[in-house]
């Protein structure tokens, strides 16, 4: 049984391993890919494939919308769902749901392998309409799931020069807003991932960080000084000798939290 199957990820490095993964297994046809969960709807409703292989995070409208969306829609075959995340412990976590499976990037060939052989199975039974029910009534559960993660020992997978790296997010140094994206900060290291500050901050500990500025995330451990500005708010220096503003809405955790180590300019 060929299996028609639509890919949704906003990042294209990791749609192109999907894709090239896929194309090694012959009971698979990829009817098409979405950069995002709008177009994802759109693609389904155009296809039909017999399933999504879907990111869960994506700014906007991200896998958990998707599957929102779709089992809203009373009429019309539903797809079945694969998630697919870059953090290991949700998967873990989230796996007794409606969905297929839930993969962690970089996903593996064997693994995607037995994704599609829970599929093929899946198809047999015509259990795609049961299943999206039974995930869209689990949506707020899976959501709080990844909104109460904290991440000791736990890891992301984001792209640096054309090859998945996987970093551990207790160990990170700061986090910065750009644009789409945000820069992580590890020793003398960046990487860009395309990520929200907003949607990362869940998954870090807040006895490890704080948020000091709608663009800035900074680790308490690499925080050297908070400096108070002669016009009033205050600077963070950090260990490596970057300085970073302070929000005027984070001026009351700041010093909260670090009120004892503040200076003046």
């Amino acid at each position: 049984m060929t299996v028609r199957l639509l890919i949704c990820d906003d990042e294209p490095l990791a749609t192109h391993r999907l894709s090239a993964l896929l194309d090694r297994h012959g009971d698979v046809e990829l009817v098409g890919v979405a950069r995002s969960g709008a177009e994802a709807l759109e693609r389904i409703d155009e296809l039909h494939p017999d399933a999504v292989l879907i990111d869960v995070e994506m700014p906007v409208l991200d896998g958990f919308d998707v599957v929102e969306a779709l089992a809203a829609e009373a009429d019309g075959a539903a797809p079945l769902i694969i998630f697919v995340t870059a953090y290991p412990q949700f998967a873990t976590n989230a796996f007794d749901s409606g969905a297929i499976d839930f993969l962690t990037k970089p996903v593996r060939y064997g693994r995607l392998e037995k994704a599609i052989d829970r599929l093929q199975r899946a198809i047999d039974d015509r259990s795609a309409r049961r299943r999206l029910d039974e995930l869209s009534q689990q949506l707020d559960q899976l959501r709080s799931d990844r909104q109460s993660g904290r991440s000791e020992g736990k890891r992301l997978w984001v792209s640096r020069r054309g090859e998945m790296v996987s970093i551990a997010l207790d160990k990170l140094d700061r986090i910065s807003a750009e644009g789409e994206y945000v820069r992580l900060y590890q020793g003398d290291r960046t990487y860009l991932h395309r990520s929200s500050i907003t949607a990362i901050l869940p998954h870090l500990d807040d006895c490890r960080f704080v948020r000091i500025h709608r663009s800035h995330i900074v680790s308490l451990e690499s925080i050297a000084a908070i400096r108070r500005r002669p016009a009033g708010g205050y600077r963070i220096l950090t260990a490596a000798g970057d300085t970073l503003p302070v929000g005027r809405t984070y001026h009351a955790v700041v010093r909260s939290v670090l009120g004892g180590q503040v200076e003046a300019e």
